[in-house]
């Protein structure tokens, strides 16, 4: 068994009705010259299941108990039912992408059955393209974060179609009985005063570093500093989504021609496109927005658990008009922003909460409606940059065009924006809330004229 890391245990514990806490990518995949008959979902399903049975966060699945006070844990399942994952819908007439992002909504807003290995993976068939089929594949956030999702990707697929299907999983372990898992719970739980000795410590002296850069101008935003916008409100668990895809090739260009990283420009896109949606509402603000943002630490922490992230937050410069300035002082700001959570350390986070067990946060869900909010939201959306393979990948006889994928969204904050490079291509998927953002698209079709405008500042300077 693998006891859950408290940020893994997290996700579980903060999902509610309204807040499904699942990671989705929506692939398109060319399926014209799969078979001399064409697509069909049986065909589908022959390719795909030992891939999918091969996985081995596919075949994990929750265990825990009454008796178990520390976090739950991982059982590996002694057989995964592929139709109860597997599944196929299809869209509505007239077909075109307002259809298809609709059923992915859907798909993406159902929440996962904890009795079962925590993913799903959805063909949705659309009788307008034969020749292209869009997958959704849907995992919980608990078992992935954005790396993990992608390195699952890359174990799906391959370099070349129909290549030999994987083996067999092994054999799984024997299975943990309850009380096993209550002993190690117990054990865990009478550990965690010893680890306060060192961490509490460690804290002090982030804070006193945080203060210093605060008083030097060189810290990250602060929480609750974010304006109101229209999309931070409550909510429903129902979602929408939307899609677009830029050139990875014209992305760079601006990339090279200041200087920068790829992620500035992506950071300083998402503002653009931002400042257009928000200015057609009339609801652009005076001051900067403040993005959420997941930070990788893969490699550099020593702790378990399958999220190994951090988090910082960076100031979008959407009020300001110039292309060119936004572009840069987003860059500045967002190096501070980088270098003050490398400062923080990648396990603080990590560290902190795994004090915070299912019972304590019970609690703290209930208290919480009742304590006065501060006017501001702690941050106004969620936005994230995974790369990925710049070579057209396979899943199994079927080449991949196309990746977009979508994180969960968050009380206060109903917008996430999750980029993804692939095979040259820059894929943005956008989900919220249609109780906040009836047209999504609009903001989805911002971002090619938010790319043109830095393009344009090159050649038109």
């Amino acid at each position: 068994m693998e006891r859950l890391s408290g940020l893994d245990a997290m996700y579980l514990y903060l999902e509610t009705p309204s807040q499904p806490l699942n990671v989705c990518c929506v692939l398109e995949v060319d399926v014209a010259a799969a078979l001399p008959g064409g697509y069909s979902f049986e065909q589908l399903r022959s390719d795909l299941e030992p891939r999918l049975r091969a996985i081995p966060e596919f075949r994990k699945k929750l265990a825990g108990g009454q008796l178990n006070i520390d976090h739950p844990v991982w059982v590996e399942t002694a057989q995964v039912d592929i139709s109860r994952h597997l599944k196929r819908i299809a869209v509505p007439a007239p077909g075109g992408r307002v259809e298809v992002g609709e059923v992915c909504a859907h798909i993406a807003a159902l929440p996962l059955d904890r009795d079962y290995p925590l993913w799903e993976l959805w063909a949705v068939e659309n009788p307008s393209t034969p020749k292209l089929l869009t997958l959704v594949v849907k995992a919980h956030h608990a078992l992935v974060d954005g790396v993990g999702g992608a390195n699952i990707m890359t174990q799906l697929c391959s370099l070349e179609p129909d290549l030999p299907a994987p083996r067999d999983p092994v054999t799984p372990a024997p299975a943990a009985n309850r009380l096993q898992i209550a002993a190690t719970g117990v054990l865990g739980v009478a550990t965690r005063p010893w680890r306060l000795t060192s961490l509490v410590p460690a804290t002090l002296a982030t804070v006193a570093r945080t203060v210093r850069r605060a008083r030097a101008g060189h810290s990250m935003v602060a929480p609750f500093a974010a304006p109101r916008t229209l999309f931070n409100g409550p909510h429903s668990g129902r979602r929408c989504v939307a899609f677009v895809q830029l050139s990875l090739a014209d992305v760079k260009v601006v990339k090279d021609h200041y200087g920068l990283t790829v992620n500035d420009v992506v950071m300083a896109l998402c503002a653009g496109a931002l400042r257009t949606f928000l200015q057609r509402h009339d609801k652009l603000p005076d001051t900067p927005l403040v993005a959420a943002v997941p930070v990788s630490v893969h490699g550099e922490s020593d702790r378990p658990g399958r999220n190994q992230t951090s988090w910082m937050f960076c100031r979008l410069q959407s009020p300001m008009a110039d292309p060119v300035q936004r572009l840069r002082q987003m860059a500045e700001s967002t190096a501070a922003a980088k270098a003050h959570s490398a400062e923080l350390g990648p396990t603080l986070l990590q560290d902190w909460t795994q004090f915070i067990g299912q019972y304590t946060m019970g609690v703290v869900k209930r208290l919480v409606p009742r304590v006065p909010r501060p006017g501001n939201p702690p941050f106004n959306l969620i936005l994230s940059n995974v790369p990925g393979p710049q070579v057209p990948l396979y899943l199994a006889r079927y080449r991949i065009e196309a990746v977009y994928p979508f994180g969960p969204i968050l009380a206060g904050a109903g917008l996430n924006i999750t980029a993804m490079s692939y095979h040259g291509q820059l894929g943005f998927g956008i989900i919220s809330s249609p109780d906040l953002v009836p047209d999504l698209w609009s903001l989805a079709d911002a971002f090619p004229a938010a790319l043109e405008e830095l393009l344009g500042s090159i050649t038109n300077p």
